[in-house]
């Protein structure tokens, strides 16, 4: 199965980014899953003037992205709270693809705040649907996230690993069902 991790924020410094790479690294290391991430600040997307729903619609400089977005399996949101939402950039990329028909989709939010992003996480849950996606009922809400990740990923919080597996555990086995569906259909 093709994961793509989206990490949500333009930032360079992006705190959120930390818990993309624990969650694609887990993956890598603990299934046989093919996981990548996009990164959204290595993609200066434009406004959103007309949508992309097959790769000759999409411009060139754009293509290596839709052939990840087209050829993924399932994907992983990865994004910070912007104002009670989720990022700006990531509604941006998913305003240019919005049909991901069946998909499944994993919610992850974060915040060096105590809440986590969980504001975030419940606009996700009301876009997800708009989408066609599905959604994973298990999201990963990471208060303090510059203390649960260092900035390659690596857990600095032992308490915070329960969390990590039960939520990729859920998502996988959702996503699991769904790509198997599919191939018997």
């Amino acid at each position: 199965m093709k994961i793509e991790i989206i990490s949500g924020s333009p930032r360079i410094n992006s705190l959120t980014r930390r818990a993309a790479l624990h969650l694609k690294n887990w993956i890598s290391q603990n299934t046989s899953h093919e996981v990548n991430i996009i990164d959204m600040k290595d993609w200066a997307i434009p406004a959103v003037q007309s949508v992309w729903v097959s790769l000759d619609k999409v411009p060139v400089e754009f293509q290596p992205l839709a052939e990840r977005i087209f050829n993924a399996d399932a994907y992983i949101l990865v994004t910070p709270e912007y104002n009670g939402s989720y990022s700006p950039a990531l509604k941006n990329l998913l305003d240019h693809f919005p049909k991901r028909h069946h998909k499944p989709f994993g919610i992850v939010t974060a915040s060096p705040g105590a809440m986590g992003g969980m504001r975030a996480s419940q606009q996700l849950l009301l876009l997800v649907p708009a989408l066609f996606g599905i959604t994973s009922p298990y999201m990963l809400v990471i208060p303090a996230v510059d203390k649960k990740f260092s900035p390659d990923g690596d857990l600095l919080d032992d308490a915070f690993q329960n969390a990590v597996h039960n939520f990729v555990t859920e998502f996988l086995w959702l996503s699991d069902k769904v790509v198997e569906e599919k191939l018997t259909v």
